[in-house]
């Protein structure tokens, strides 16, 4: 069983998918990916749930069971504050909440799986996943 990490955009073509009931990129991924470990971002989450018109939204309640949320700490400051430093100072910055997902996913080592690759691929060391 191995960790990933999803960003918000997998969160949310899942979801698109699974109302339309098509299944499509996203679905496939996490039907074969069954026995990984899910763990996002704290801002990945806050991210998601801004899409809902209540936090009380039973699919909220039924996708939590599934994952951990992953607290931002000391160590994830850091390694965005090195990330934006570097990105700034090369003129490659991303925005700051993609920057947030990238460090926590570098500080627990756990692959983001995204479609925007090509700007998470600006952070040195994040090994990538895409769908």
């Amino acid at each position: 069983m191995g960790r990933l990490s999803f960003d918000t955009t997998f969160l949310i073509d899942l979801q698109r998918e699974r109302r339309k009931g098509q299944p499509g990129p996203a679905c496939r991924f996490l039907d074969a990916h069954r026995s990984d470990s899910i763990e996002i971002s704290s801002v990945v989450w806050g991210e998601y749930l801004e899409g809902f018109e209540s936090v009380d939204d039973e699919r909220i309640a039924k996708l939590q069971e599934a994952l951990t949320v992953l607290v931002q700490t000391a160590t994830t400051s850091r390694i965005y504050a090195a990330l934006a430093r570097k990105l700034r100072s090369d003129g490659l910055l991303i925005g700051s909440n993609d920057l947030w997902i990238g460090a926590a996913s570098l500080e627990h080592a756990i692959p983001l799986v995204t479609k925007n690759a090509e700007h998470f691929r600006r952070l040195p060391g994040l090994r990538l996943i895409e769908y």
